[in-house]
């Protein structure tokens, strides 16, 4: 869209000279502020623009931030995460102890519990806060 009006511009201002040499320097100013006004709708146009997408952005963010959100911290949620954690487990114990020994088979545990502690630490982010959590409410 930006290519559009940049090329509409090149001709704006193309046919500003050559209407300047057509008319002479006499009528430069008129000639000037004309293509200047039309610079200035171009610039009001874009502002405007800018500033009705960011307000609709803010409207959106206020009517999500309005809603209550799912609370992700349900016992189905952690309990199913963890039985899919465990059936995974086994096919990748397997596959990472036939080809990668005992080397393969510890980077494979290393990535289980990473998954698992990365998952606990987004379902409670204040799972590894030092402190007293009681003091917080």
């Amino acid at each position: 869209m930006t290519d559009v009006h940049d090329t509409e511009l090149k001709k704006d201002l193309a046919a500003t000279l050559h209407a300047r040499r057509d008319l002479g320097p006499e009528y430069e100013s008129e000639l000037v502020d004309s293509f200047l006004e039309k610079i200035d709708q171009r610039i009001d146009t874009a502002v405007e623009r800018r500033l009705r997408r960011g307000l609709a952005e803010q409207q959106m963010q206020a009517a999500r931030g309005a809603r209550r959100p799912k609370s992700a911290d349900s016992w189905g949620e952690r309990f199913g995460f963890g039985i899919v954690s465990l059936v995974l487990a086994i096919p990748l114990s397997a596959i990472s102890g036939a080809f990668g020994g005992m080397t393969g088979l510890i980077a494979a545990w290393i990535g289980i519990v990473g998954v698992n502690v990365a998952q606990a630490v987004r379902v409670n982010p204040a799972l590894f806060q030092r402190g007293d959590r009681d003091q917080e409410d």
